[in-house]
């Protein structure tokens, strides 16, 4: 254990050696991180079992569940305005329809972007894999949970207010034919997926106010192009009403528009940063809930409080160090892409 010595012209303590010249030392000053460190090894408690599966990397379904319920959300929104519109005459715009989604992408990114990306779209999904961002392995359960989000809102707004409005079914406008919408639908999703994939880049270097990027795009293509195809950019928020009411005669417009704009917007991303692999953006992809969950105890069960060097943050479950972010799970054939953390994207009305 390191010695801490009195200062010059300090009484030397009762029972230690007055460390003079001749001893042969010098008095060495103790440091501010010295003292961290001694005491930082004392910080140490018993983790919970429950606490060390928490912090079981390979629990997917808090990532699976993320995409359920955020899905669930946008799905509830986006379709409850006709729903709700067709119920109360007149009582939601559609203005109000179409920035309500956008409002509630925005809120889903900031809540739960870190557990899972907050995708709630499959072009989005699919759009991180063709990035190299995204493990291929784990697109069929998000898929699965973006689709069971979506019926989920459509059968809750079903048991509430029975098929009214077509429970906030995406269809053409009027005078419009199937081709114009679907060429709507590729158009404004190339655009969504261009501002995703951008605001995920590390080039872009936003964080957080990648919310305000995707919702306010989601807002604005509704605005001036809901009247063409409903504006919908999202397969799911289209085939959840589409099952619930078994109504599919539409729906092809809203697979195949979107799809067509994500593969575009794909080589947009190709051609302003090349093949793709960013660290950034799979962090954005993938989540960093790692980077918040307790440290790993040591083989006796401790936990070590964080020590010199580190940023702690404190919660219910013990002492966090917030400032390591593990690195994600890499696509196949790619390899370390470095450290990073962001702040997930996606999310669409």
């Amino acid at each position: 254990m390191a010695e801490v010595h009195a200062p010059s012209g300090a009484a030397p303590t009762s029972g230690a050696e007055d460390p003079g010249p001749a001893s042969g030392r010098a008095a060495q000053p103790v440091t501010l991180g010295q003292i961290t460190s001694m005491l930082s090894g004392a910080g140490v408690r018993r983790t919970a079992p429950w606490e060390r599966d928490f912090a079981n990397l390979s629990y997917e379904w808090r990532r699976i569940f993320a995409e359920l319920i955020g899905t669930f959300f946008l799905v509830l929104v986006a379709a409850g305005g006709g729903t709700i519109a067709a119920v109360f005459a007149g009582s939601v715009g559609r203005s109000a329809q179409v920035v309500a989604p956008a409002l509630m992408v925005m809120v889903v990114i900031l809540a739960i972007g870190a557990v899972s990306g907050a995708h709630l779209n499959p072009v989005v999904t699919i759009a991180f894999f063709l990035r190299a961002e995204f493990p291929l392995r784990r697109i069929p359960l998000y898929l699965v949970a973006q689709v069971g989000g979506a019926v989920v809102a459509c059968l809750f707004l079903w048991a509430m207010f029975g098929k009214a409005g077509g429970l906030g079914a995406t269809l053409p406008g009027g005078h419009v034919s199937d081709a114009q919408a679907m060429w709507m639908e590729a158009v404004l999703t190339c655009g969504l997926v261009t501002t995703i994939l951008g605001t995920a880049s590390g080039a872009q270097n936003v964080g957080p106010l990648s919310a305000l990027a995707v919702g306010g795009y989601i807002a604005l293509a509704g605005l001036w192009a809901s009247p063409v195809s409903g504006a919908s950019m999202n397969p799911v928020r289209s085939l959840g009403p589409a099952i619930v009411t078994g109504d599919y005669s539409r729906l092809w417009i809203y697979l195949a528009g979107p799809t067509i704009g994500m593969l575009a917007a794909v080589g947009i991303a190709y051609v302003l940063r090349g093949r793709g692999g960013d660290p950034a953006a799979m962090r954005a992809a993938q989540g960093t809930l790692p980077a918040f969950l307790p440290r790993r105890p040591d083989r006796a069960g401790r936990v070590p409080v964080a020590g010199t060097g580190q940023r702690a943050r404190s919660g219910s479950q013990g002492s966090y160090d917030a400032r390591v972010t593990p690195a994600p799970e890499q696509p196949a054939g790619e390899g370390d892409h470095g450290e990073g953390k962001e702040v997930g994207h996606g999310g669409q009305a």
